[in-house]
């Protein structure tokens, strides 16, 4: 039986789903690309390789062995995207809670049945269907939770919106002794610079008291302003557009002062190690190209 345990973002990790890059499928046409980095991608012919993911995702495995971290995998699904394991589901202190995904990544959920098996029936949740909720949006930070929603009159007009109101709600009844906080995020159908898909593209916490921040990722300045206000200026590290893109926030923390980053991160990694952090860097360029990178690959189900 697996205990999970989840509280925030960053105690030591002891158990995680890693996606998976095998049989990946062919490179997407341009109408069924979920995000605008990917169609970006697609236009341009320089979508990534199956052969080139498979190797980064391995690099990321290697990490998770070093440090003695249990390891689940989804099982194969022919020619198929298995990468990002933090859309189909998340967990907060030890309920797993399924996320009402994209219609068609249903099957994603049936790959990993076998690690939900092990799990305590009566603390695996499926919201009712008008829920909208996905991992990447969804931040336990202590006795808060952090959320990234979309609040336009426009929601269903966007692919990129993936939590509603909803979903906050959904959560907010889940957990009443938490402060459940959730941020306005920038969507964009076509410029990946403008879109923050999940919370984790825009905002992630490190360490007990840092975290990775897009000031323009957030609709409204006050949501800026509140994270400020919890962790404070001087401990947030800000990115530019162009940093975004290439997706510096969605790192990923193994423990409080160990962090997986991309290598060609250099101003971010830079910064942790001069607050004390081990960067753990391995290559990850080539699944950024799908607007995911290290958080969206995981799906943490124990830490201390």
């Amino acid at each position: 039986m697996l205990k999970l345990n989840i509280k925030n973002e960053t105690s030591r990790l002891r158990a995680v789903i890693l996606g998976t890059a095998q049989s990946n499928g062919p490179t997407p046409t341009k109408s069924e690309a979920y995000d605008p980095k990917s169609l970006e991608h697609i236009l341009a012919g320089t979508y990534p390789l199956e052969e080139d993911m498979v190797k980064e995702i391995e690099a990321f495995n290697q990490v998770f062995e070093k440090y003695d971290v249990e390891v689940f995998r989804p099982q194969i699904i022919e020619n198929y995207n298995q990468i990002f394991a933090r859309d189909i589901g998340f967990v907060i202190d030890d309920v797993f809670i399924k996320a009402n995904i994209l219609p068609d990544r249903e099957r994603e959920l049936d790959a990993i049945q076998y690690v939900i098996n092990q799990m305590d029936p009566t603390k695996v949740v499926r919201p009712p269907e008008k829920v909208h909720i996905e991992g990447g949006d969804v931040m336990p930070w202590n006795e808060h939770i952090f959320i990234g929603t979309y609040k336009g009159s426009d929601y269903k007009d966007y692919i990129t919106a993936r939590t509603n109101m909803y979903g906050v709600d959904f959560i907010k009844e889940m957990f009443p002794n938490k402060i459940v906080k959730e941020f306005d995020l920038v969507k964009s159908r076509i410029e990946p610079r403008d879109n923050a898909l999940h919370l984790d593209c825009c905002f992630q916490p490190v360490g007990i008291d840092k975290g990775i921040i897009y000031k323009s990722g957030f609709r409204e300045e006050a949501d800026y302003l509140y994270l400020v206000d919890i962790f404070g200026k001087e401990n947030l590290f800000h990115i530019e557009r162009e940093e975004m893109y290439h997706m510096n926030s969605n790192i990923f923390s193994i423990a409080p002062d160990v962090v997986v980053s991309e290598r060609n991160f250099t101003r971010l990694n830079n910064w942790l190690r001069a607050n004390g952090f081990t960067v753990e860097e391995i290559p990850y360029a080539e699944i950024s190209k799908q607007e995911g990178l290290l958080r969206c690959s995981t799906l943490p189900l124990i830490r201390d």
